[in-house]
């Protein structure tokens, strides 16, 4: 990983790798509990989405990262908000913590995720008090 030390802190957080900014997650893991919950199989998922039980196996089995489109079609397919997926566990739309995130803003910071690492410090800096401004504007 590049060295970030002569980043301020808010800055740096832009740069950072997803593994460092958050806690680790299956996302698979997270797809079958929800499944399970709901009391549906994998075929009932392969009936409402197209998507095939042997896909949605190594999904859930940790074997392959689904897109975000993909994703999308999976908590439709449970009807579940998209960023359902990226809740903290034991964490609900009214609780405490990390604020719950629209599945525009899920893509949006997927997107923002991919390019910061081509961003130029000065970029990075208008990227990143960009998304404050974001948050502080959905905070009121």
């Amino acid at each position: 990983m590049a060295q970030i030390s002569h980043l301020p802190d808010d800055a740096a957080l832009v740069t950072m790798s997803l593994p460092v900014m958050l806690p680790t997650m299956n996302i698979g893991e997270t797809i079958r509990n929800y499944r399970l919950q709901k009391g549906m199989s994998q075929g009932d998922i392969e009936k409402r989405t197209g998507l095939l039980r042997c896909y949605l196996s190594r999904v859930e089995n940790g074997h392959t990262i689904p897109s975000l489109d993909t994703l999308s079609k999976i908590a439709g397919a449970m009807e579940l908000p998209l960023s359902q997926f990226f809740a903290e566990p034991g964490h609900n739309n009214g609780s405490k913590g990390l604020p719950q995130l629209s599945d525009d803003e899920v893509r949006f910071l997927s997107q923002i995720r991919r390019y910061a690492t081509s961003l130029n410090d000065s970029d990075r800096k208008l990227v990143l008090a960009m998304v404050k401004k974001m948050a502080s504007n959905s905070a009121r």
